[in-house]
């Protein structure tokens, strides 16, 4: 009886270990940030300072936006490089940029056609946005250009936390349900919060936190896998591609995700 037990608990652990995403260090980036919005493909990375100021930083070049009459960035979406939107909550204004931090259109909330209390942004396909109206609770996709409103969800239920989206899907994470919507804002899949806090997106993957924990759940995946770390200080977190990076302490760490 004692090997069987003993055997069962080795199994286990196995399986256990099996179903867990290893990362690898790959490298580190020295960086003073406030909020750190987005890393590309080729290593560009989008931040805001402590005064406020939106940079967009190269191996080469650091070029930078600031709107001090809007205050603190609430957010930025960096995944369109050519129109990169920043969010402005206190002022519930969207300011989009070009790839050289230009402004491009400026959406005012206060101002439109028909009033919108947002509480998040996220980047959809087109000239697009999709938004979280605080005061119907419903997830919206609003269009900038034409200043209006192409789709609705049903009235969410409690509260959201986080808000992430490419030009396909959209994802929304609340306390009792992380929802996932295509672009048509259809409901593809739904999975109960466990303790989820956070979120991170790119093409292939969406990061989740829960306290120091992380977890994975990969595009045409429904199982939501842990990410093994060894008690890493995570202050932001950021994924692109099979990248993930942790922020903490003026350091960028950079892992390689190995999903299979």
């Amino acid at each position: 009886m004692q090997k069987f037990v003993y055997l069962f608990f080795i199994f286990s652990c196995s399986l256990l270990a099996q179903e867990q995403v290893q990362i690898h260090i790959k490298d580190s980036t020295h960086l003073k940030a406030k909020n750190i919005f987005g890393v590309d493909t080729f290593g560009t990375l989008y931040y805001s300072t402590d005064d406020n100021t939106f940079n967009k930083k190269t191996k080469d070049t650091t070029i930078t936006y600031s709107n001090f009459q809007l205050s603190e960035i609430t957010s930025a979406n960096t995944f369109n490089p050519l129109k990169i939107n920043l969010f402005y909550k206190d002022f519930n204004t969207v300011v989009i940029l070009d790839n050289r931090l230009a402004e491009i259109y400026k959406i005012d909330f206060n101002t439109t056609p028909t009033y919108k209390n947002v509480s998040f942004v996220s980047t959809g396909f087109d000239n697009t946005l999709w938004l979280f109206n605080q005061d119907l609770q419903q997830l919206e996709l609003y269009d900038y250009k034409s200043n209006k409103t192409r789709l609705k969800t049903v009235p969410i239920q409690s509260e959201v936390l986080d808000l992430k989206s490419d030009y396909n899907n959209c994802y929304m994470l609340t306390k009792n349900f992380l929802y996932i919507y295509n672009y048509f804002g259809s409901l593809i899949a739904k999975h109960p919060n466990e303790g989820y806090e956070k979120m991170a997106f790119s093409k292939a993957h969406l990061v989740l936190k829960n306290a120091e924990n992380l977890f994975l759940l990969s595009k045409n995946s429904n199982k939501i896998k842990p990410i093994a770390h060894s008690n890493l200080l995570i202050n932001q977190f950021l994924v692109t591609n099979e990248t993930l990076y942790i922020y903490d302490d003026e350091i960028l760490r950079h892992y390689q995700l190995k999903t299979e």
